[in-house]
């Protein structure tokens, strides 16, 4: 049975997903319309999950910097597939200092334009290349149904943009991106994905082609969890992003741009969470440990509450995220009901018999209590949050793999597995784009990616599953969100 407050998952996914976000203190609606404010629970873990991927970014080569958050209108429509992609989403500023402006400013949707407009005053030679750019920022999208986190009008996000000499060099940035993304998501989300190539109608406005990261989540939707686009050199020739090359010769440069956003919290969520609440992986959770003292007079409460401070002194030590819960007028049980919430992946209760037994009750967020000995307990604590990290994956794997069809006989149940639970279905395309559509129209869902080889079947598909022509590629197709 479902905690109060929270809508179980079988009995309506979306609403549980809603009642999670506000039980775990994740965000809040805005007064403005489509927007969320983050909270911090929420944002503790979108912090987490920036300071691991600009790690990575910057152990490859890659350096932060800012763009403005204003864009002048002309640029967007410098790149014509680009403002056509765009165009239904653009917020645009007219008016400024009470007069009306020259030109209309868009507010950053993405920072293609502007960025490669200063691209093409830094690039002057070889000699500049590659240059690897990367930003973490806002941008806002004009959306008309918004879902926290999910799709919001104003969101974060990291943006990156690099240039390069060649489409081989363009090409090696988008898959080491995509592999980053991978790695990021597996390792530190707990959360696997399948990885692979867009179909045009699916790709980037004004990219060469665009690589995705798909993830499915509890209710056998897909999840689009982040993107890497080779930009080959159309953004190039549309802002004369020149380069002289070694042989004394005009070029345009080659483009990539990548990102993931805040997104990757909602997918968090519908990964890993359960009927009680927040299930946080604890490479990502604000506290990885909570240390609840009980008491039930005053000197036991001093001795406890100490404990609990020293505790969560030595456990810092170790390089663990822990807070000590020593309010007062709260009862355990009302504390244990508001960290499972939460999502916090380990409880350590401290009471009087727990002292003098020189052990702490552990209870972890998954299942499962005992006494364990305060002798060497940071070493403790540290494999019990290493067996939970990879057993989160473990289980997001089985379940998503109980969830996909690999090979369907047919086209009638090709259909029905869609329609009746929906999940990844593996299966022959002939790539025709009326196909694609048709499919869509039908059964809502999209190919998600034409996978990468280590996703591909063992026996690869060699008929188009819908019209029955022969099969130029195997794709995974999803209901998404």
């Amino acid at each position: 049975m479902a905690e109060k407050g929270i809508t179980p998952r079988a009995e309506d996914f979306s609403a549980w997903y809603n009642d999670l976000i506000m039980r775990a203190e994740l965000a809040d609606y805005s007064p403005v319309r489509g927007c969320m404010v983050i909270r911090p629970n929420g944002y503790a873990i979108w912090e987490q999950m920036q300071q691991a991927l600009d790690r990575m970014f910057k152990e490859t080569g890659h350096e932060n910097a800012y763009f403005p958050l204003f864009i002048p209108q002309g640029f967007i429509a410098r790149e014509a597939e680009h403002v056509e992609g765009f165009a239904p989403e653009l917020a645009v500023v007219t008016h400024g200092g009470g007069k009306e402006l020259e030109e209309p400013l868009v507010v950053r949707p993405t920072s293609e334009t502007i960025i490669y407009s200063m691209f093409g005053k830094w690039i002057q030679s070889w000699r500049d290349l590659p240059l690897k750019i990367n930003q973490w920022a806002n941008v806002v999208r004009w959306e008309m149904r918004t879902r926290l986190f999910l799709r919001t009008t104003e969101f974060l996000w990291q943006e990156g943009h690099t240039a390069h000499a060649s489409e081989a060099d363009a090409e090696a940035e988008t898959l080491l991106i995509l592999g980053i993304y991978r790695r990021f998501m597996e390792e530190w989300m707990a959360m696997p994905i399948v990885t692979g190539l867009k179909t045009p109608s699916e790709k980037f406005a004004g990219a060469l082609r665009t690589y995705s990261c798909e993830a499915l989540m509890q209710d056998n939707k897909a999840l689009q969890a982040g993107t890497s686009h080779n930009l080959g050199q159309n953004f190039a020739k549309a802002f004369e992003v020149q380069y002289q090359t070694k042989d004394g010769g005009l070029d345009h440069v080659w483009s990539t741009s990548w990102g993931v956003s805040t997104r990757l919290v909602g997918g968090l969520i519908m990964t890993h969470g359960d009927d009680k609440g927040m299930v946080c992986p604890p490479r990502l959770a604000q506290w990885q440990v909570v240390i609840i003292p009980i008491w039930r007079s005053d000197e036991e409460r001093e001795a406890t509450c100490g404990a609990a401070e020293r505790l969560a002194a030595e456990l810092r030590a170790a390089d663990i995220r822990v807070t000590a819960d020593t309010r007062e007028g709260i009862k355990p049980g009302a504390k244990y009901f508001e960290w499972e919430g939460r999502g916090t992946p380990l409880r350590l209760e401290i009471g009087p018999r727990d002292l003098a037994a020189g052990t702490a009750m552990l209870a972890r967020r998954t299942g499962g209590k005992e006494p364990i000995p305060m002798e060497g307990i940071a070493t403790t604590i540290r494999r019990e949050l290493d067996t939970m990290q990879q057993a989160l994956f473990d289980a997001a794997v089985a379940r998503r793999e109980a969830n996909s069809l690999r090979g369907p006989k047919s086209k009638e149940e090709f259909i029905e597995f869609l329609q009746r639970d929906g999940g990844f279905v593996y299966a022959g395309f002939c790539g025709e784009p009326a196909v694609e559509a048709e499919i869509k129209a039908q059964t809502k869902a999209t190919i998600r990616c034409l996978p990468m080889e280590e996703f591909r079947s063992a026996e690869r598909p060699t008929t188009c599953i819908w019209t029955g022509k022969p099969a130029t590629v195997e794709a995974v197709w999803a209901r998404a969100y």
